[in-house]
């Protein structure tokens, strides 16, 4: 039998998990990127005015304070620095954005970035890794990833910069700045069903790829023979392969959207021909 001790304490316990849970998620001390590499950043992502920058862990507002005045983006970043964040405000009224770019107090684990285009980060590299399931889960394909100094694990930058840049010392102590810029991946793994030109294949062709983030391999069936996938290629919704077919190789290029993929194949001497995949049931 429970006494009221036990009973209590029970529940102090569970009211203080609660309250932790609430807690926002402190991914660890401030470090501002300096000013003279923000401007590159967004250009090395295309930053333009249909864009939408999410920062996470946004500090004083620089980013996306910069992505709103100068390229005419909009936006909004989120701390937990309560300071930083009304300062970040301020300063957006001041400089007359305050429409296109605001900044909230929020865990950044448990921001909703599915509106993002463009979504930047200056963290630590285990807190830059701890948020990868979310990027991929949560960002549309085609996303522009940009991460200052740490690299995503397991992701494959579409490039990478590094700066040398004095005022960077005074941070952490070089002058080294690496930018590294990722593209979120469609899904690609899995079976597909294919509808190939005549002249490659009369009966549908069965794809088995195999995706690793932005890393894609696999095999075609063509006329009951396996064929490899070579030079395959995704970058967003973009996928890009070559077969070898009949002594000669054909260029497949093609969008995945949902569970179907349109394109085009060129090759062997012929022009440039329809091709479609749906997932395979």
């Amino acid at each position: 039998m429970k006494t009221l001790a036990t009973v209590l304490a029970a529940c102090l316990l569970a009211a203080a998990a609660l309250a932790a849970d609430k807690e926002p998620v402190n991914a660890g001390p401030y470090v501002p990127s300096p000013s003279s590499v923000v401007a590159d950043m967004l250009t090395l992502a295309e930053v333009g005015p249909k864009d939408f920058v999410i920062d996470l862990g946004s500090g004083d507002g620089r980013i996306v304070l910069t992505a709103a005045k100068v390229f005419g983006a909009r936006g909004f970043g989120v701390d937990i620095n309560e300071k930083l964040v009304k300062e970040a405000n301020e300063a957006a009224k001041v400089q007359g954005i305050a429409d296109r770019a605001k900044f909230t107090i929020q865990d950044l684990f448990k921001t909703d970035i599915r509106q993002a285009t463009v979504l930047t980060m200056y963290l630590l590299p285990n807190t830059v890794n701890m948020l990868k399931d979310k990027l991929l889960s949560e960002l549309n394909p085609g996303t522009r990833i940009l991460s200052h100094d740490y690299p995503l694990s397991g992701w494959i930058p579409e490039q990478y910069r590094q700066f040398d840049l004095e005022d960077k010392i005074a941070i952490t102590g070089v002058t080294t700045t690496l930018i590294y810029l990722y593209v979120v991946p469609a899904k690609a793994g899995g079976a597909w069903s294919a509808k190939l030109p005549p002249n490659l294949s009369r009966e549908p062709v069965r794809m088995n790829l195999k995706q690793q983030i932005t890393r894609v391999s696999g095999s075609a069936r063509v006329g009951g023979r396996e064929v490899l996938l070579e030079e395959a290629r995704l970058r967003g919704e973009r996928f890009s392969f070559k077969l070898a077919l009949g002594g000669k190789t054909y260029d497949f290029t093609g969008s995945i959207k949902g569970g179907a993929i349109e394109g085009t194949v060129e090759g062997g001497g012929a022009k440039a021909a329809a091709w479609s995949a749906a997932v395979a049931k």
